[in-house]
């Protein structure tokens, strides 16, 4: 798959693939969409109940994501699972060319960032006491998910017209079948069609206020029954 190294408007680089004419993250800024998206509204918000949770990310991309987890298990002391699913990981070479160093300034982190590319597949690590990596190289299709078992679910898959196996109702009914009650999805997809698949899985459904360039985002939240 051909790939291209573009620059967003918040100075942070994605890639993009001219073969589906998709980003990995938005143009608007892939730093502050990722950070608005994925760390704001999901694992810091699941953070204000509970310290110990596990994260599932649908798309391990860039790992832009997971290193935007990794400074919050740091600072919250909180323990993180985090597991991603990948069927196509980026050579070593485009993760160069991403120059992470450009707009991820701490040089700790970025060592970091490093290590989890380089982690092995299938095999859970231990990147630090709070924080537990598992790169997983199957699709979401042939991922058996264990049952209420993840707290925040990162669904950053391509969008829905690129990806359209993704966005069925058969795929968030497995996900959420595999969130904890009281656990959330997050994504930055607003789409009604998608929005009416979450409800019928069973996701209680909010539009919340999106990143630089979009007006709205979507957080799932599996009902706590009482």
């Amino acid at each position: 798959m051909h790939l291209e190294i573009r620059q967003t408007k918040d100075g942070s680089n994605t890639l993009f693939v001219p073969d589906l004419n998709e980003h990995y993250h938005s143009v608007h800024g892939a730093l502050q969409e990722s950070q608005h998206v994925f760390i704001k509204h999901g694992l810091e918000h699941v953070l204000e109940q509970k310290k110990d949770i596990k994260v599932l990310e649908i798309g391990f991309g860039t790992g832009l994501n997971a290193i935007l987890t990794f400074p919050v298990a740091l600072a919250q002391k909180a323990f993180i699972q985090y597991d991603t699913l990948e069927k196509h990981p980026l050579t070593e070479e485009v993760v160069q060319q991403l120059h992470f160093e450009q707009f991820i300034l701490n040089p700790e982190l970025l060592g970091y960032f490093r290590q989890l590319h380089n982690s092995p597949w299938n095999e859970p690590v231990d990147i630090i006491p709070y924080f537990t990596l598992q790169k997983i190289h199957e699709t979401l299709e042939e991922f058996l998910v264990p049952s209420s078992y993840y707290d925040v679910i990162y669904f950053d898959a391509f969008a829905p017209d690129k990806q359209p196996e993704l966005w069925t109702d058969a795929m968030f009914e497995k996900l959420y079948k595999a969130t904890r009650p009281g656990g959330v999805l997050v994504t930055y997809c607003a789409k009604g069609s998608f929005k009416r698949s979450l409800k019928a899985a069973g996701f209680e459904v909010e539009a919340l206020p999106g990143p630089p360039g979009k007006r709205e985002m979507t957080r799932g939240v599996k009902p706590v029954v009482i």
